[in-house]
């Protein structure tokens, strides 16, 4: 998601205090990302409420009276006191608000994810999800049919992934899928699959190789983009026999080329010349 001026500053704020919240261990996490995507839904579908709570005319604490109003009771203090802090802020426009909402959802579900253990798993598990869904014609259709109801696509993803994914990822898979928001379901992981990065202020490479490489080749390689870019990169490994030799890395819209096959599509082009 891309904001500018006043959304922008309002989100690193929002970030920042998600962060101090969730330091504590007395917070539940998990819980506090679905009561964020519940207030999520809630603005989505009530535009004038959505307008309400971002018109720069009101007053801040008066927003944040009207959303203790409305949701108190309903969801925890904690996160209440959160969404309160967010109508308090000024935003460029109203779907900002929705979108800020909906991204500290999910960096929430990262965190418990992270509290675990498990957030590795669930990049690995987002990124391998993503590789169904562009190789399965069918099944991408069935989850962006919007004619299909919400609740049978959640049945679709529990019998995809219930018992086989992290119950972070099917989280954050069946909002994504039951909830798009306008983004294609691709956009949606991609966006999933950067923002858990950020987490550990990594960036994400996506290898393609012939076949698949060792641990020792992963980790030369791993030490060797976190030496060219300056981060700590998380590889999404993904194999195609196309690729005839050494491998192809991308991070984010750059493209390392290192395989023969391309090597060779690049020399017959030249000699068509």
């Amino acid at each position: 998601m891309t904001m500018h001026g006043a959304s922008r500053e309002a989100l690193a704020a929002a970030r920042e205090r998600l962060d101090a919240l969730t330091d504590s261990t007395s917070v539940d996490a998990a819980r506090l990302a679905d009561e964020l995507a519940a207030v999520t839904a809630l603005l989505q579908r009530e535009v004038a409420l959505r307008r309400v709570l971002t018109d720069p005319a009101q007053a801040g604490e008066a927003k944040a009276t009207l959303v203790q109003r409305l949701l108190g009771g309903q969801i925890s203090g904690t996160t209440e006191d959160l969404v309160s802090g967010l109508v308090r802020s000024r935003w460029s426009q109203p779907r900002d608000l929705v979108d800020a909402l909906e991204e500290l959802a999910n960096i929430a579900d990262f965190t418990a994810a992270e509290r675990a253990g498990a957030l590795d798993n669930v990049e690995d598990e987002l990124f391998r999800f993503s590789r169904i869904i562009s190789s399965n014609n069918e099944l991408r259709a069935a989850l962006t049919n919007q004619a299909a109801s919400a609740s049978a696509k959640t049945e679709l993803l529990n019998r995809l992934l219930g018992g086989r994914a992290n119950a972070t990822t099917v989280r954050l898979v069946t909002r994504l899928v039951t909830a798009p928001r306008g983004r294609s379901l691709e956009a949606g992981l991609e966006a999933l699959a950067k923002l858990a990065a950020e987490r550990r202020n990594r960036m994400v490479a996506v290898v393609t190789s012939a076949v698949p490489l060792s641990d020792r080749q992963k980790q030369r390689l791993g030490a060797a983009l976190a030496k060219l870019y300056g981060r700590q990169m998380h590889l999404n490994l993904d194999v195609d026999p196309s690729v005839i030799g050494g491998i192809r890395v991308q991070v984010g819209d750059e493209v390392i080329n290192g395989s023969l096959a391309d090597r060779l599509e690049e020399a017959a082009r030249r000699l068509a010349s």
